[in-house]
């Protein structure tokens, strides 16, 4: 529609007006946030799970006292890892625990389930090496977000999934402290038209290009069937706002088989821009040219 929409809570298939939207059980939210997306995009249609944990400000002023968290490891202060460490210590509160989020609350896990059958679409956090476990540790956030860790949180077993979709953009950015292989100077990055900024602080996004050491060890750690490759008209220009593999641009199409063969697992989505409709779907296509 022409607007930008910063999500926090709220997964991003809002943008299908008939899809159930669903937080589970393993989230955090902000009950002020919660109720705004809800307000915004998705009344009569959002579901908060009784065992998602709740952020408070107490997290929030505790996270951005800690002068390593902020300063060393570039945390984004929103609370996320204090209101971690209560959960894990069995002191953070519920949704379950508030009146105002009673409206919304179901068994989430329960959906999923009943609902397989049609179709469910279960959606994780930041990046692969932002993980807990698996990332550039200290440099990571409060949680595992790879595949098997988002299924975890969610109440999914292995065994109901069909399909893993790894998702990477054409580029790659990372916000605060830690390593980026070949990154770009702020003014290269700019010139480039990669230069972002994130979704929560604002603060400027560093760059640098595809890594495919890094892409591979994705690929191990999340084990996908699929992988979608978003903001390529970032890289070739004249893929813009196309729609079908035939329209994209040699080079565009030559780069793409190139990450194909180096990751062994079939590029299906290739996002040409900043609309959903701006996608290239070779899941629908039956040729590449």
């Amino acid at each position: 529609d022409g607007r930008q929409h910063v999500l926090r809570t709220l997964p991003t298939c809002f943008v299908s007006p008939e899809t159930r939207l669903a937080v589970a059980p393993g989230a955090l939210i902000k009950i002020d946030v919660f109720l705004s997306e809800v307000e915004r995009y998705g009344r009569g249609r959002s579901y908060l799970d009784f065992h998602t944990g709740v952020v408070e400000e107490r997290h929030v002023e505790a996270e951005r006292r800690d002068e390593y968290l902020m300063k060393v490891v570039g945390s984004t202060g929103q609370g996320v890892g204090a209101a971690m460490v209560d959960r894990v210590l069995r002191r953070l509160k519920l949704a379950k625990d508030f009146d105002e989020l009673k409206p919304y609350l179901a068994d989430v896990p329960a959906m999923i389930h009943e609902h397989k059958s049609s179709g469910v679409v279960i959606e994780g956090t930041q990046g692969t090496f932002l993980s807990l476990y698996h990332g550039t540790y200290p440099y990571v956030t409060s949680r595992d977000v790879t595949a098997s860790g988002i299924l975890s949180e969610a109440g999914v077993g292995p065994k109901a999934v069909d399909e893993v979709v790894l998702v990477f953009k054409a580029y790659v950015t990372r916000v605060g402290g830690g390593p980026l292989p070949g990154e770009l100077t702020p003014e290269e990055a700019e010139r480039r038209g990669w230069a972002e900024r994130g979704a929560v602080t604002g603060r400027p996004r560093r760059a640098a290009p595809f890594n495919t050491e890094l892409a591979k060890r994705a690929v191990l750690l999340n084990t996908p069937t699929q992988i979608a490759i978003m903001k390529i008209d970032a890289l070739f220009r004249e893929a813009a706002g196309k729609t079908r593999w035939a329209d994209l641009p040699t080079e565009a199409r030559r780069w793409v088989e190139e990450v194909e063969e180096q990751l062994k697992v079939p590029v299906t989505l290739i996002g040409t821009g900043p609309e959903p409709r701006h996608m290239v779907d070779l899941r629908r296509e039956r040729g590449r040219g």
